[in-house]
């Protein structure tokens, strides 16, 4: 007789920027499935009404600055959910591919025999131009877009990050690209004066700031001017950075704050 239990099933879910309306119907359908819910700290908490009443949640906070969940141990849960029969939803902000850490969970699932589904959420940084009114690409500014994260690994500076900011800024100014920054609030001061290298000072830029939610507050600024506009404006994390003409339709210099849907 074999009394060995079901294994269960894994999903990993892009919770978009925070707007619940900003869902997909196929992730709303795998969280009212789940059993078992791991959730990071970027999730709006209205997103969990869609959670059956019996589903287990447990948040495994991961945000830049703040005390983190070791990824290791959320990934022994996610295994261990699944062994157990659990149908295990991994519920991140934005999408699960775009500096999610989703690629390594699949992997780390796929070592134990456990395959998983993905479900895209909208990233932040789509999110973030769009609640502007801009795109990421136009045929008359930008020809692509870069996604790339500020974020040095734990324990360096952001000095110690191996992004060239340089060399990016060089080809985003040959190439004509959409630079779009996530994590790098902290690091603005050397990501500013890296790119100042490759980047004329009046390029512009805006920073925002819980994008997508009612409290979302942005700036426009200059690339010379960028720290000191952030700082005037007080804006942190979660913020993401965009760089290039695109924002031309924007005020080129200046602070304005402004708040979702108004």
């Amino acid at each position: 007789m074999n009394t060995t239990s079901p294994q269960g099933t894994c999903t990993l879910v892009g919770a978009g920027p925070g707007d619940p309306e900003l869902l997909t119907i196929k992730a709303v359908k795998a969280i009212q499935a789940a059993t078992v819910l791991l959730v990071d700290d970027l999730v709006n908490d209205e997103i969990l009404a869609y959670a059956r009443p019996d589903a287990r949640v447990i948040h495994v906070g991961k945000r830049g600055g703040c005390r983190s969940t070791p990824q290791a141990f959320i990934e022994r849960l996610m295994i261990t959910a699944v062994q157990e029969g659990e149908t295990v939803v991994r519920l991140k902000g934005g999408d699960p591919f775009i500096f999610g850490r989703g690629g390594e969970e699949v992997e780390h699932l796929r070592e134990a025999g456990i395959e998983c589904t993905v479900v895209n959420g909208i990233t932040a940084g789509l999110a973030a131009v769009t609640a502007l009114g801009v795109p990421l690409t136009h045929r008359d500014h930008a020809q692509g877009v870069v996604f790339v994260t500020g974020h040095a690994k734990t324990g360096h500076s952001a000095a110690e990050n191996p992004t060239d900011w340089q060399q990016l800024a060089a080809t985003a100014r040959d190439a004509r690209l959409t630079l779009v920054i996530y994590m790098g609030v902290s690091g603005v001061a050397h990501i500013q004066n890296q790119l100042l290298r490759g980047l004329p000072g009046d390029t512009p830029v805006a920073v925002i700031q819980h994008a997508s939610l009612p409290h979302q507050r942005h700036i426009t600024s200059t690339l010379a001017c960028l720290r000191t506009d952030l700082t005037a404006a007080g804006l942190g994390s979660p913020s993401v950075i965009v760089v290039g003409d695109v924002l031309q339709g924007l005020a080129a210099a200046g602070v304005s704050v402004t708040r979702f849907g108004t």
